[in-house]
């Protein structure tokens, strides 16, 4: 079977959020956050609470599904004695934000001037390791960086729950335990192959581990061995760090020579309606629309290219293509694959987003995106059931209202309009 399936959308399935980042949080996000969940699990006292009285029948149960699955009893002993179950894991699996952050305030964290400048110290500490794994991958040495740098902030930052206790808590106890339980086994063949010792494998409370934040079933399909010690530690491997990073990309598409995109200027009365990754054209086809790099210069040469506005007609349009969307196979946000690009761009020295973004606009909290949807589908412009999500449906109807009102109809909800909406 194959297995080219994203950490991100693997994480989806455990943190529930399809806005925004769909891990539990990259570095980008805890650095504003006004309760880092990392700082809170450190201040957290280990006795914590009494486990559940039947968490020790459960783990009992599962030791005897991954010795049937051929784990080694002494793997079952160094990676489970004394593994605990953590109620914090389970708080921060069933919190959801009420306001998911606006894409300028992501990106003004996640491409910040001090993760630029550090970004660069570090390429310029590892550039014989970064290059090298940049011929071998052809993926270039700044855009692995830049998401070593947004996943963990360069290593400073990658979590420091135990993986197994995480994800047996999850599948214990969470909204996705058959998906846990799942990635436990492959923690414990990751410990059984060798890679990792058991207290050494940290990460975040979701399961994804190490500088680069790979989940065990990634770490499975993805890790490589990039020093030649014989084994795959993304945890204090800086090799290792860099050749599945790069690795990742590599097997989700990445084309060597291509940028990730560029930022345009759109023409006057430009229809808004194709701003999605779903039309695709080639870059002539765009060119002759009237889409032009900022500062002038030549679209890059893609085939299957896309133009995206992820702030509506107000706000910077980028021209993107395959590599884009690698990234976006790491995670499948639209914000982080954004910031992964611009942070790459700053790091290797060239021009970030040039463009303002609408910073006078609020963003939408989920009640208010639901409320939107009613309302739409109450004057006829049909977007589904109402789910909080602003997907591509409610983006459409919400063009139709724009369009009916006789407003750019860039699909970008805002206040005014929802307020516009409901009079």
């Amino acid at each position: 079977m194959k297995r080219i399936l994203s950490t991100s959308l693997m994480l989806a399935l455990l943190a529930g959020c399809q806005s925004g980042p769909t891990r539990e949080a990259t570095a980008a996000d805890r650095d504003e956050a006004s309760a880092d969940p990392v700082q809170e699990a450190a201040a957290t006292p280990r006795g914590e609470a009494e486990p559940p009285a039947d968490f020790a029948t459960w783990l009992d149960g599962f030791r005897r599904q991954a010795r049937a699955e051929g784990i080694t009893e002494a793997t079952l002993a160094r990676a489970l004695d004394g593994v605990r179950y953590r109620p914090r894991v389970i708080e921060l699996d069933r919190s959801q934000p009420e306001f998911v952050r606006p894409i300028w305030q992501y990106l003004d964290s996640a491409v910040s001037a001090q993760r630029v400048t550090t970004g660069r110290e570090r390429l310029a500490e590892h550039r014989d390791t970064a290059r090298r794994m940049e011929q071998r991958y052809g993926v270039p040495a700044e855009v692995v960086v830049a998401i070593w740098g947004i996943e963990s902030n360069y290593g400073g930052n990658f979590g420091d729950f135990s993986t197994l206790e995480a994800l047996a808590t999850l599948a214990y106890d969470g909204r996705r335990r058959d998906f846990a339980r799942g990635e436990l086994l492959a923690a414990l063949r990751i410990i059984d192959a060798g890679d990792i010792a058991p207290g050494s494998m940290i990460g975040s409370w979701a399961g994804a581990m190490g500088h680069t934040q790979f989940i065990p079933s990634s770490f499975e399909a993805y890790a490589v061995d990039g020093d030649g010690d014989g084994r795959r530690d993304i945890w204090n491997s800086i090799p290792d760090v860099m050749a599945s990073t790069a690795n990742y990309l590599a097997r989700a598409g990445w084309q060597p020579g291509q940028p990730w995109g560029v930022e345009v200027q759109l023409p006057a009365g430009f229809d808004h309606a194709q701003t999605e990754l779903s039309t695709r054209r080639a870059s002539d086809a765009w060119h002759a629309q009237g889409v032009r790099p900022v500062g002038g210069g030549t679209l890059p040469d893609f085939d299957q290219a896309s133009v995206i506005a992820p702030a509506g007609a107000r706000g910077p349009a980028f021209l993107v293509g395959p590599n884009y969307r690698a990234i976006l196979r790491y995670n499948n946000a639209t914000s982080y694959a954004l910031a992964v690009g611009t942070l790459a761009s700053e790091i290797a020295g060239r021009e970030g987003i040039v463009q303002g973004w609408p910073r006078d606009e609020q963003p939408l909290s989920r009640d208010q995106v639901r409320e939107m949807q009613r309302s739409l589908n109450a004057r006829g412009f049909d977007v589904g059931t109402p789910d909080g999500i602003l997907g591509p449906n409610t983006r459409r109807g919400l063009r139709a209202y724009q369009e009916s009102i006789g407003v750019t109809p860039d699909g970008f909800a805002t206040v005014r309009l929802l307020e516009r909406l409901e009079r």
